[in-house]
């Protein structure tokens, strides 16, 4: 094989790089059996898609590759023997040269701009996937001897793929199982979000004992570092974080589900010594009440001297299952009308859906009636809900009393709506960082 090296014509400096591309190409060349390796040249082009990024090429700089392929008209890549005469690609010191025109390599580069495409052609050449071949006046031709066999060509030389392309399906191939690993982590971390969200809806739903506001916070604050640019690395970490939430919680409601099922033991333990001497119909009201309708939600203590549930109800208050800062992060909209702009109690909260009950036109039956059935605490939180929904409600007075109907049939729990409103809001910023990013 040829040894001579070639130059770029004109002002077009010599690098080092493309030295050491020229190099590379004629030692493997000089390997024996070298002319035996044959690639599809399509083939090797998916691989070098999809090893771009550690290539360094851009993908304009592959549209202009591409463009060179095509001017080769056989599928498949070879290095020729020596003395051998090739008929569609030229010679030179046993490459694969192709010698199209500017104007035509422009035209199946689907019109790329001369400048452009001497930018990108710079950049094959840089990354060492084709070497330029310049004649001594810079034009490409082939130039033909005896019988029409092409002796020699001057353009581009495709030869480097060839050699390289054990290393382009290589690297294709980690890039595979770098983007396979990731794909797995989004879902991993896409599963583990969903079971957290769910997890908290039942623990609320349920009046499961726990920081369930903390919890919320610690899951709104790892969603917001997932974007569409994280690395590896970074999935890995958020997806460890998020799984160790996921199980922190999954514990709590363990927990609680050991602590029924012994309660529940005992009442069976007791209710069975009790039956030897008296009936369930011989217990309290309040307990029979309290065991009829366990879907009952909390109503506030001490509504008044006329209720005839609050003389029958336990005199302890009740444990508010829906924290303070969740319902004022689902419905922020309601701090607009909290004393001097902001809202730190629930006297506070109740007192801004007073004031929110009659601007959305509740009349004061629809709104005493939700007091009865949902409590004064609740009730606060559905007129928040339904302000923060704006004009998805187009009756705010008939909707309120559809809710305090399923309240009252044991069918309505807070936990969605809120939880629905926290997702949406997770969603919409979302969206905007993507807008905007």
């Amino acid at each position: 094989m040829q040894t001579r090296p070639t130059t770029p014509f004109g002002r077009r400096p010599l690098s080092l790089a493309m030295v050491a591309s020229q190099t590379a190409t004629e030692n493997f060349a000089a390997k024996p059996g070298a002319s035996e390796t044959v690639v599809h040249k399509w083939r090797l082009f998916r691989a070098l898609t999809e090893a771009k990024e550690p290539l360094g090429v851009t993908d304009r700089a592959l549209s202009v590759l591409h463009a060179l392929l095509s001017f080769h008209q056989e599928t498949a890549l070879s290095l020729p023997e020596k003395n051998s005469k090739p008929a569609e690609a030229g010679s030179a010191g046993g490459g694969i040269v192709v010698f199209p025109s500017n104007k035509e390599l422009s035209i199946r580069a689907h019109g790329m701009a001369p400048a452009t495409l001497r930018r990108h052609l710079a950049c094959l050449v840089d990354a060492g996937l084709i070497i330029r071949r310049d004649s001594p006046n810079g034009k490409r031709f082939a130039r033909k001897g005896q019988g029409g066999t092409i002796e020699d060509a001057f353009g581009f030389d495709l030869a480097p793929l060839v050699a390289r392309s054990s290393e382009i399906e290589n690297l294709a191939e980690e890039v595979r199982a770098e983007n396979r690993a990731i794909a797995l982590l989004r879902e991993k971390i896409t599963l583990t979000r969903r079971d957290i969200v769910k997890m908290i809806e039942t623990a609320l739903e349920e009046g499961v004992a726990g920081d369930w506001d903390n919890a919320h916070q610690q899951y709104a604050m790892l969603s917001g570092r997932y974007g569409r640019r994280l690395c590896r690395a970074d999935l890995e970490v958020l997806a460890s974080e998020l799984v160790a939430l996921a199980a922190e919680i999954h514990k709590t409601l363990e927990t609680h589900i050991k602590a029924q099922n012994m309660s529940g033991n005992e009442s069976q333990t007791e209710r069975h010594i009790q039956n030897q001497t008296t009936n369930f119909s011989d217990l309290e009201p309040s307990l029979q009440e309290g065991r009829a309708r366990p879907s009952q939600p909390n109503l506030e203590e001490g509504r008044g001297p006329s209720s005839d549930r609050s003389r029958t109800a336990d005199p302890k208050p009740a444990l508010r299952a829906y924290p303070l800062g969740m319902v004022l992060e689902a419905c922020p909209d309601i701090l607009d009308y909290g004393p001097v702009g902001e809202i730190s109690s629930w006297r506070d909260l109740a007192a801004a859906a007073a004031t929110v009950r009659s601007a959305l036109g509740v009349s004061p039956d629809a709104w005493s009636q939700a007091l009865d059935v949902l409590g004064e605490h609740d009730a606060a939180i559905v007129i928040a809900a339904i302000l923060q929904r704006g004009d998805e409600i187009k009756s705010a007075g008939g909707y309120l009393r559809v809710l305090t109907e399923k309240a009252r049939a044991g069918e309505f729990s807070l936990g969605p709506v809120l939880m629905a409103l926290l997702r949406g809001k997770a969603g919409k910023a979302a969206r905007e960082r993507k807008r905007t990013g």
